[in-house]
């Protein structure tokens, strides 16, 4: 019979790189950490990992130990969770992260709703455009847009956004529309925090640079300054859909409208998906995946 005793705590330190970290994610003392895996390394009569006053790595044959012993951990987890998670009542605190338009006007009043159902459940929302570390910050779910840089986060894609080019009537009965890309640089392009813009041409993405005199990493001051006539903007549906609307705004080069970009739920790899986070992640796509067509 296996003995189970330390093998935990021995994935967590090897994940966190840090006995501090590791008993944070197991919520108990770097003392019993280091204790129960000081055990298992007795009892193996093998040194799994290397310590310094700096950093915690794995020895060679930590690395041997903690490949063969990671899928075995997170089966009987997932076990333990499948014959759990019918008899739970989603309870407990939710930390999530959220871009902070996107948040503001998408992400919490389906938050509010999904709290009105599980009343239970604690919800700590930090909206903020930084990207945080998920696993030292302890946050349960991170909602982020459009293309996903590499990373060890898991990722389940919830919606696509468009991206939509647009202007004043009264910039373009000045200025004219621009109907291809090239026209662009005879434009006054309002500028977020890239110097190119997105678009979709035959199905080939296209990025060409763009160049105006005002730049602003806030969507709404830059919407507030198209909405004046001071230029052509590219944002995100949600920015523009009620000036779209009203008139107040006029799309350009819809031809080559970007379509493609997603609305993603991330969550650490390490770590299986607890019932309540589960459960939102499947509340939140099925509020967003209708298309949020105009």
């Amino acid at each position: 019979m296996a003995n189970w005793e330390g093998v935990a705590e021995f994935i967590a330190v090897a994940e966190a790189e840090s006995f501090t970290l590791a008993a944070a994610r197991l919520s108990t003392s770097v003392a019993n950490i280091s204790r129960r895996v000081a055990a298992l390394e007795s009892r193996l009569a093998v040194r799994l990992l290397q310590r310094t006053t700096r950093q915690v790595s794995l020895t060679e044959a930590g690395q041997i130990y903690y490949q063969q012993c990671k899928p075995l951990v997170e089966g009987l987890e997932q076990a333990e969770l499948s014959v759990t998670r019918m008899q739970q009542v989603p309870a407990g605190r939710l930390r999530v992260t959220v871009p902070v338009t996107y948040g503001e006007r998408i992400i919490a009043p389906i938050m509010q709703d999904f709290l009105e159902q599980y009343p239970q459940l604690e919800l700590e929302l930090n909206l903020t455009n930084q990207r945080l570390d998920l696993i030292e910050q302890g946050i349960d779910l991170a909602i982020r847009l459009g293309v996903l840089a590499d990373s060890s986060l898991k990722a389940r894609k919830l919606c696509s956004r468009k991206l939509y080019v647009c202007a004043s009537p009264a910039y373009l009965e000045k200025y004219g529309a621009p109907h291809t890309l090239k026209e662009l640089a005879g434009h006054q392009c309002l500028l977020g925090t890239n110097d190119y813009w997105r678009f979709k041409d035959n199905h080939m993405l296209r990025s060409p640079g763009i160049h105006g005199t005002l730049r602003c990493n806030s969507g709404v001051v830059l919407l507030s300054a198209a909405l004046r006539g001071m230029g052509l903007i590219q944002l995100p549906d949600y920015y523009v859909s009620s000036a779209l609307t009203s008139g107040e705004l006029i799309e350009v080069l819809s031809v080559y409208r970007d379509d493609r970009e997603g609305v993603w739920a991330l969550y650490p790899q390490n770590r299986y998906l607890s019932p309540k986070v589960r459960l939102l992640i499947d509340y939140l796509y099925s509020r967003l995946q209708p298309a949020q067509a105009l």
